[in-house]
């Protein structure tokens, strides 16, 4: 039954996201936790990019097909108070260095298998991260352990939900609290229902088998545990296929869609998502998953990461077609060296008893 579920959710998602593509959005653009958050952050006013205003409904249905499954499953148990403060900045970190190099770690998978190399530098550079974030780990790194809400305090592992369904009424209805782009990215989009239902389905398939690259290059570093690992190379295979089948796989570094060839600053933009994802335990795709599902520590995380996309685009630091700016490269640096700091406050304290 493992391998049902790994292959079904590699194909929703691999298969899906070159589905999307065909269906309107941008090029190895199916499904993106970062640009995706990233477009929803301009479609609120977070930023003010005119191309990137867009509330993208694969992210909407990431959270509500999260919260249905979780809902009807009876595994619905709003928590957290695990030091939400830092989950914020650690979501800043992860979109700024997502932006950088173009895409979160799921679009790294997808953009290698349409021939992106580039996405292998970024990755190679997401596996880094992982590993610095398991140094800490190793030396008592811990946020502390979310708690179990009761009483009235359930009603706040709905807001996630709640959120994505305003959002969702507002692009239905092109509700003037929201910003739409003419041009651009933020103008490709595949047709609202069909971006909906893939997202709904890659939201419930991943809130059952735990979806995340981190993670699961975390338990390979640590315990040799493929299982996460799997399902991600099951979605590259269905994207390749795809790919291949529409004739959308173009091998190379260059003129590739979304993406740029500065290789240090790939592998560095990723580096940050990887350290940032270890240290608050899940990648952007599963802090979506886990704020469906009632965790109030990861919607801040989700919160950080939207105001990243502010910071990112405000400070002129994300990337571009052309390469990443001296902005972004300072903001890269100025990231890692917060998500260390974090990584060594966070340490859990040793006492040690004298007996007598």
């Amino acid at each position: 039954m493992q391998w049902v579920f790994i292959i079904i959710t590699g194909i929703v998602f691999g298969l899906g996201a070159v589905l999307l593509v065909k269906a309107g959005n941008p090029g190895n653009y199916g499904f993106c936790a970062a640009c995706h958050l990233r477009d929803i952050a301009g479609a609120l006013g977070i930023h003010r990019v005119a191309t990137l205003q867009y509330v993208r409904p694969e992210i909407l249905g990431f959270v509500l097909g999260s919260f249905i499954l979780a809902k009807t499953s009876g595994e619905f148990r709003p928590r957290g108070g695990a030091q939400p403060a830092v989950r914020f900045v650690l979501g800043a970190l992860m979109i700024i260095g997502a932006l950088v190099f173009l895409g979160c770690p799921l679009r790294g998978i997808l953009r290698l298998a349409g021939g992106d190399l580039n996405g292998l530098v970024g990755l190679a550079g997401f596996a880094g991260g992982i590993l610095a974030g398991i140094g800490f780990l190793r030396n008592g790194y811990n946020l502390g352990r979310s708690q179990v809400y009761s009483g009235a305090g359930n009603g706040v592992g709905y807001l996630a939900a709640a959120a994505a369904f305003v959002l969702l009424a507002g692009v239905v209805m092109q509700a003037g609290f929201l910003n739409f782009s003419a041009k651009g990215p933020g103008a490709m989009h595949a047709p609202l229902l069909v971006s909906l239902i893939l997202g709904l389905l890659g939201g419930a398939l991943a809130w059952k088998t735990r979806m995340c690259l981190s993670g699961g290059l975390r338990d390979f570093i640590l315990v040799s545990d493929t299982y996460l690992l799997k399902i991600y190379g099951v979605i590259f295979l269905a994207a390749f296929i795809g790919n291949q089948y529409f004739g959308f796989f173009k091998l190379g570094f260059a003129e590739q869609p979304l993406a740029h060839s500065m290789h240090l600053w790939n592998f560095m933009g990723l580096f940050l998502v990887g350290l940032a994802a270890t240290l608050s335990g899940g990648c952007p795709l599963r802090q979506l998953i886990m704020a469906g599902e009632g965790n109030t520590d990861a919607m801040f995380c989700v919160l950080g990461m939207l105001a990243g996309a502010g910071i990112s685009h405000g400070l002129n630091a994300a990337g571009s077609a052309s390469g990443v700016g001296m902005n972004g490269q300072i903001a890269v640096v100025a990231g890692l060296a917060i998500a260390a700091m974090i990584g060594v406050a966070f340490r859990q304290k040793v006492s040690l008893r004298t007996e007598g």
